[in-house]
């Protein structure tokens, strides 16, 4: 089978890798389409995935074999690399230690996985594409999922005012994840005018440029010149989670889900006046994937303006595809079809 194997320093090479053969209670997936996610993008620009890995973990694909004692599979099943409930002691090691540094755990699993035409899942991994969702579509599952495990745990009520910095595909999903749980405006902040132009296609009220606007008071006056109730983390950038801090209204929230991989200035005499909730979250668990997969069917998510034509590229394009993401500019998200 044709895989992306990451080599260190940021060079990504196709190889041949043997198929692999599914053993007792696991499944054999023939690998449809594969999104690219930023953290995989991170885990290249900082060297941090080992040597050897294929990287991966948004990706749709159809039962190819199914090993000794599989019963919830069958053969040409439609499944999504994730989201079903792991048996005790199989959980991620993020759900079951009480510390976890993702910089420095996050990339021990030595599988081979999504940027692989061929990818073994424990049977009990995987997730029922529905008949009314595409491949495609299904591949965004996972990080639909963390958008809205970002809204459940944000303390965002009914009503309120939301802002949301960084348009990529999180923040894209995070801003629908937040219309649909009640929110009453939501103000989007990107740099990139095609990433704009999406946010407002898929339903933002205000969008704000922050190359050329000042983003905390342009932000705050559209908030009704208080401040958003609820402010999401998107970007990662590095002014961005000591702005978000600056315009939240008093007693408002900010969730961090992006997350910056080197050191970020924050000024705490500037908002701790304001007795701000900064909350955290990070991937999502069984039930936020079953959400997500839900607001997908039912159009509450809509990610065909997400998936430009352009964006959809071929295992032998993925060195370029991550080069360009390193900066992205025009790019929304980027879907790897096999």
């Amino acid at each position: 089978m044709r895989a992306a194997v990451y080599k260190g320093k940021q060079e990504l090479v196709i190889e041949d890798l043997p198929l692999p053969e599914p053993g007792a209670g696991e499944i054999l997936v023939k690998v449809s389409h594969s999104a690219i996610c930023g953290t995989d993008v991170h885990a290249f620009l900082y060297d941090i995935a080992p040597p050897g890995t294929v990287m991966g973990h948004e990706f749709s694909g159809t039962v190819a074999a199914v090993g000794p004692g599989v019963t919830m599979w069958k053969e040409g099943d439609r499944i999504i690399g994730g989201g079903g409930t792991p048996p005790p002691g199989s959980e991620a090691p993020l759900r079951r230690q009480e510390q976890y540094n993702y910089r420095l755990e996050g990339f021990a699993d030595t599988r081979k996985r999504g940027y692989a035409e061929f990818t073994l899942l424990n049977d009990w991994a995987p997730l029922s594409i529905p008949d009314n969702v595409s491949d495609l579509k299904a591949a965004l599952t996972e990080p639909c999922s963390v958008a809205v495990r970002a809204v459940r745990l944000s303390n965002m009520k009914l009503g309120d005012v939301v802002a949301v910095l960084g348009a990529g595909p999180i923040g894209l999903l995070t801003m629908q994840a937040a219309r649909a749980a009640g929110a009453r405006k939501i103000i989007v902040s990107e740099p990139s005018a095609t990433r704009r132009d999406t946010a407002l296609q898929l339903g933002a009220d205000a969008v704000v440029n922050p190359s050329s606007e000042d983003v905390i008071s342009s932000i705050v006056n559209l908030a009704e010149g208080d401040g958003p109730h609820v402010v999401f983390e998107c970007a990662a950038a590095p002014s961005t989670l000591d702005a978000a801090l600056n315009m939240v209204r008093k007693k408002g929230s900010v969730m961090l889900v992006a997350l910056a991989w080197e050191n970020v200035p924050l000024l705490p005499v500037d908002w701790a006046g304001k007795e701000i909730q900064l909350n955290t979250t990070f991937g999502a668990e069984p039930y936020d994937w079953k959400v997500a997969l839900d607001l997908i069917s039912n159009g509450k998510v809509d990610l065909e303006p997400m998936l430009l034509d352009t964006d959809i590229l071929t295992l032998d394009g993925i060195q370029e595809a991550f080069e360009a993401l390193v900066k992205p500019s025009t790019q929304v998200q980027m879907v790897v079809r096999f």
